[in-house]
């Protein structure tokens, strides 16, 4: 009893936790603070062993690895995106913009377990004789995982477009409108208030030049990373499927939408690697993927549909 009483503290102080650190760094985005940025550094380990204590709470009690349900793996899902933040931020990278997407990423994962799944879908269950497997914890962690950095990446690549499509691919004012090029002189002052625009655009320009390069980096990085753990996870799952139904491969709705996941990702890989595609091109494919991986994880799950389903809206 007293570890249900813990998990339910934990996940109410989590969720909160991850609410108020969305608005930090959302508001850090708007103005720049290094005091935010700390606040919410520090608020993103709390949260990280608020929502682990979740997750241990749950394992002491259940006597098995908190993987087995939709709201176990959103839970472990939020934690693995507090996870990356720390990660990165140890790493002492530059990032004071990560947490305006890992942030938001860990509330709405942990706000739709606790708040949109039903009480009987949030209940700890026997594991079925077909969980009741060493594969448990190596298919459903790097599956998990691999949507993590995956879902990171593409919402990487989703800002990198948002910011690109608001840039002025041109450093100067159009030559046609600016001073330097017109014949018809306006006035000293005119002329100096036009020169400090038009240096003020120049180095807005680089500043989210240098913001979509970083954004480029970090999903380049994330989907490779998450790439390599979901071909561990299929494999995985093909060894486990083997032993469970007596078949490595049933075309499955989520071994399907998984393998679609799977070839997605190695389409974007391909273009940056051996077609050297870097910034807006990429950047289309990986916002693709973000749909994909949710209908892979979500879509096929919540319609009931396959072995893997937890049915829920069928």
């Amino acid at each position: 009893m007293i570890f249900i009483t813990l998990e339910h503290i934990s996940a109410h102080v989590s969720f909160s936790l991850t609410f108020v650190i969305t608005l930090i760094y959302w508001g850090n985005l708007v103005y720049k603070s290094e005091e935010l940025s700390n606040s919410g550094g520090k608020g993103m380990i709390v949260t990280c062993i608020c929502i682990t204590g979740v997750l241990v709470a749950r394992l002491l009690y259940s006597g098995h690895l908190p993987l087995s349900n939709l709201y176990e793996s959103f839970m472990f899902l939020s934690w693995t995106s507090s996870m990356i933040h720390i990660v990165i931020e140890l790493r002492g990278q530059d990032a004071w913009w990560l947490g305006a997407i890992t942030a938001p990423s860990a509330m709405l994962t942990h706000g739709f377990a606790t708040l949109g799944l039903p009480d009987k879908m949030q209940q700890s269950a026997m594991l079925v004789p077909a969980l009741q497997s060493h594969w448990l914890i190596m298919h459903v962690s790097m599956i998990l995982l691999s949507y993590a950095t995956l879902l990171c990446g593409s919402l990487s690549s989703i800002a990198l477009l948002v910011i690109v499509s608001q840039i002025n691919q041109k450093i100067f004012i159009n030559v046609n409108n600016s001073f330097l090029f017109n014949k018809n002189w306006y006035s000293h002052d005119q002329e100096k208030k036009e020169l400090k625009h038009t240096f003020y655009l120049s180095f807005l320009n680089y500043r989210k030049w240098l913001f979509t390069n970083q954004l480029d980096q970090l999903s380049y990085r994330a989907i490779g990373l998450g790439f390599s753990l979901l071909t561990i996870g299929i494999l995985s799952g093909a060894v486990w499927a083997n032993e469970a139904w007596g078949s490595y491969w049933s075309w499955d709705p989520k071994e399907t939408w998984a393998l679609i996941t799977w070839i997605l990702f190695a389409i974007y890989l391909h273009t940056r690697i051996n077609r050297g595609w870097k910034g807006k091109k990429p950047a289309i494919v990986a916002s693709l993927g973000f749909i994909i991986v949710w209908t892979c994880y979500l879509g096929v799950d919540l319609l009931g549909i396959g072995l893997h389903s937890y049915g829920w809206l069928l």
